[in-house]
């Protein structure tokens, strides 16, 4: 890697060319019905103003967020296209989701008889999605619930009735069929209302999983939806950071706050810009590596809240402003995730304002 003029301490770069690949990936694994993209946490982090309208070019017509202010901010940048806010209807915000045409997920009697009593005061069936509880226990009617629901859904345009998997990574965990039967069940009490079944992982479950539609988030990203297989999406993220100082360190020496890691043999180490005020994680301190050229740089002593050190002692060609990479082509963001012991997604969510960002169409 050579040294370049770009001022900042660390970059990160998007492709959004790759997240349309993925959104293409994810479409033809899910032949029975379309694909939407959930653009929840600024869109796992890397940027929901630019990856909303990249998803939307190449014919993505259904959208998620968690919050309406998210869903909000992105509304001009759909037209036409189904925009539904995954963590329910706030009380009191009802004249938003009217006002901005986005959708509540539907997933308490409460929101249920607000969202219907609005309609009944407009004088018109608003739509929604219903979110069912087949075991994941968060969100959703549970089933006595939703047994007390029986004419409620009256006064209100049911666009999809919902489910989510717990364990659709783990292609062989039996709560995948368990939830699958429980969701079949709830739905014919619902008969001709579309559903919508599989996330990310789901929809390489195989056929049975299929719905009418399909909420893929984290393998738009590029995190691996069959974990232990490899990974059939595209990568989407490069993150690298600027060498700030080299200094030789004497064996015995050591490095960082505490002095957690110390040199085995006189060592030379880099510090770059980067710490955990970037989302680059405290639990990597003393774990994982970066990657320069051919070479893999150990990750030593603590990550502190700018800044991370790193074993160069065999690049010997490395020099103060140029980038390792943290993550890219050569370590992926689940790669990361492991050595920190946490997922992708958090890997992803995580990422500072501090980067220099730039999206690639």
């Amino acid at each position: 890697m050579t040294k370049d003029a770009d001022p900042g301490l660390a970059r990160l770069d998007i492709d959004l060319s790759a997240i349309a690949a993925n959104w293409h990936t994810l479409v033809a694994r899910h032949p029975g019905g379309p694909v939407a993209g959930v653009l929840k946490a600024d869109a796992y982090g890397l940027g929901a103003a630019q990856v909303a309208p990249a998803l939307h070019a190449v014919g993505c017509r259904h959208f998620f967020t968690a919050h309406l202010a998210e869903a909000i901010a992105i509304r001009p940048m759909l037209s036409g296209a189904m925009l539904a806010v995954l963590n329910g209807l706030p009380p009191g915000s009802e004249a938003a989701f009217v006002a901005h045409d986005i959708l509540p997920v539907l997933g308490t009697p409460d929101e249920i008889a607000r969202w219907s009593a609005l309609g009944a005061r407009l004088g018109r069936r608003l739509p929604a999605l219903l979110h069912i509880d087949t075991g994941m226990n968060r969100l959703g009617l549970d089933p006595a619930a939703l047994a007390g629901i029986a004419g409620r859904l009256d006064g209100i345009a049911l666009r999809y009735v919902m489910t989510h998997l717990a364990a659709a990574e783990v292609a062989d965990d039996p709560m995948n069929a368990r939830q699958r039967a429980r969701f079949a069940a709830a739905c014919a009490a619902l008969p001709g209302v579309a559903r919508s079944l599989a996330n990310s992982s789901g929809i390489f479950l195989g056929a049975e999983y299929g719905s009418d539609l399909a909420r893929p988030g984290a393998a738009l990203y590029g995190i691996n939806p069959t974990p232990g297989r490899p990974n059939p999406m595209r990568p989407v993220v490069r993150l690298r950071a600027r060498v700030l100082a080299l200094r030789d360190v004497p064996a015995g020496e050591g490095v960082g706050y505490n002095s957690t890691w110390v040199a085995p043999r006189p060592s030379r180490i880099a510090t770059v810009g980067v710490g955990y005020a970037d989302g680059w994680l405290r639990s990597h301190s003393g774990r994982g590596h970066a990657n320069f050229d051919a070479a893999r740089l150990p990750l030593v002593g603590r990550v502190s809240m700018d800044l991370t050190t790193f074993d160069v002692t065999d690049a010997p060609g490395l020099g103060a402003g140029d980038w390792l990479e943290l993550i890219g082509p050569g370590r992926s963001a689940d790669d990361v995730a492991d050595a920190a012991g946490t997922n992708g997604y958090e890997v992803l969510t995580s990422l500072g304002r501090r980067y220099r960002r730039v999206w690639r169409a």
